[in-house]
């Protein structure tokens, strides 16, 4: 019986779904010239549920599982929301001033932001299956008309359309997988799947097999982890560079609850198989995104095949299995939504109307004519290559020590060689700021607005900062996992 106490764990969530549909109503209201409060708004709604998130549940000791235990309220979920809520407050930031130039500063970009955040909120909240795929069609069908919401561009035209066919199929996938999951256990509880199928006998500890196979790759597409990545250098490439920055960060957080809540809570008291499975994943990650990446001169199709390399160091970090593995593979989503999120705002921050600074020969010579956002570029691009003292060297060496820690020497191995390899593409982009003359054809010229330009070096900086104190973060998610 569903009581009023059942919606007090669920507040971080009604509350977005309310303030959302304000807004909604609000924009109607405004002209064009008042269209900068509808932003200011929307991170105010994040900052609220950010507060809410962080009060808990006032006298209930977390995890709570409310609403017939369909939604679990706990450390998991509260750490990756609030994540979740920083990297969309970023996105807002960055892609102002990319809308306003070319005339897509609408309310509606925000309202489909907002919504894919409750999406993402309840993915990484589930307790039941038909939830996790409630949370994934308001996530991707958000993120479907946000890759389209340039109608007067082809190629984000295209790449919405492609988006939205191989998702379509990837959900596909994902339902039958958990279809199969519920005629072996007979139910769709997570917590309830794990107890029954831990006494699955033959023919029906078969079938559930086959159904994490087909869980495995829907969460595989959701990552865009090789070789389910088809999608995601079009997408990348074809959406505005705003709308890229988003889909690259946030939801890969949601990606990482929604893979824990499958295959730790559902899945893993079935010997772990899917560990295996999502270590070849990562081994093929890691070499077609860094192999690939090598090749390319455009900048957000390079960060496009980065993005599928580093799904692969994710991987090393949930094929562990264990809470350290889980703390490690969530560390470096962490790392890399921040590095992501500074690497698109970089491209963001040299484009103007009329100019897409996609090119990597668009930047020869940065250095020479605008040094401290080429040192700020330096600073993430080392980063995402894992160069030491920087974040993403230590988010790197966790992964890979939760991979040697579940006897995954090889994939480990495999690892570290991909990463020098990687290092490749990051340091020639370091090599045309600082070494290549400018040119004469095109000078690139930083966008004006103060906010961005305070906001980006702020985003470049902490992977020094947080690669000096990385530490208390690692304990901060080790607790939430063994919590």
């Amino acid at each position: 019986m569903i009581t009023s106490a059942d919606f007090l764990p669920m507040l971080p969530e009604l509350f977005l779904l309310a303030a959302t549909c304000g807004l909604l109503l609000t924009d109607l209201f405004l002209s064009q010239e008042r269209r900068g409060f509808i932003h200011f708004l929307a991170l105010a709604i994040l900052a609220v549920a950010a507060v809410l998130t962080l009060r808990g549940v006032p006298g209930v000791p977390l995890p709570v599982r409310v609403f017939s235990d369909t939604f679990q309220r706990d450390a998991v979920g509260d750490l990756l929301k609030l994540f979740i809520y920083l990297m969309t407050a970023l996105a807002f930031v960055y892609a102002k001033p990319y809308l306003k130039d070319r005339n897509l500063f609408k309310g509606e970009f925000y309202m489909l932001c907002l919504f894919a955040v409750l999406g993402m909120m309840l993915l990484v909240s589930a307790g039941n299956l038909t939830v996790v795929y409630l949370g994934l069609e308001l996530l991707a069908l958000s993120s479907y008309a946000l890759v389209a919401f340039d109608r007067d561009n082809r190629l984000a035209s295209e790449a919405a359309i492609k988006y939205f066919v191989l998702g379509a199929m990837a959900s596909g996938m994902l339902l039958y997988g958990m279809s199969m999951l519920y005629g072996v256990t007979g139910t769709l509880d997570i917590a309830r799947i794990s107890e029954a199928a831990a006494v699955l006998q033959g023919d029906q500890r078969t079938l559930f097999l086959f159904g994490v196979v087909f869980i495995v790759v829907g969460v595989a597409f959701k990552f865009g982890a090789a070789p389910f990545h088809m999608w995601l250098p079009d997408v990348y490439q074809g959406a505005p560079t705003a709308i890229t920055l988003f889909i690259s960060a946030a939801p890969k957080l949601a990606a990482l609850g929604m893979a824990y809540r499958l295959f730790d809570n559902a899945a893993g008291s079935i010997d772990m198989h899917w560990q295996i499975v999502l270590a070849w994943l990562a081994f093929l990650s890691l070499a077609l995104g860094n192999l690939i990446a090598i090749m390319q001169t455009n900048f957000k199709r390079m960060l496009a095949y980065s993005a599928i390399s580093h799904v692969g160091f994710l991987f090393l970090g949930l094929a562990n299995g264990t809470p350290e593995g889980y703390a490690a593979a969530t560390l470096y989503a962490i790392c890399y939504t921040l590095m992501a999120a500074g690497s698109f705002a970089a491209i963001i921050l040299m484009s103007r109307k009329g100019f897409e600074a996609e090119e990597l020969s668009d930047y020869r010579g940065l250095f020479r004519t605008h040094p401290w956002f080429a040192l700020m570029i330096l600073l993430l691009m080392f980063s995402l290559a894992g160069v030491p003292p920087l974040f993403g060297f230590w988010a790197k060496l966790a992964v890979i020590r939760a991979a040697i820690d579940a006897d995954l020497l090889w994939l480990a191995i495999s690892a570290v060689v991909f990463a020098v390899i990687g290092a490749f593409y990051y340091l020639r982009v370091v090599k045309i700021m600082f070494f290549d003359a400018p040119s004469d054809e095109v000078t690139i010229e930083p966008q004006a607005d103060p906010q961005l330009r305070w906001v980006f070096s702020v985003n470049a900086l902490a992977m020094l900062v947080l690669g000096l104190f990385w530490s208390p973060l690692l304990d901060m998610c080790l607790a939430a996992f063994r919590g």
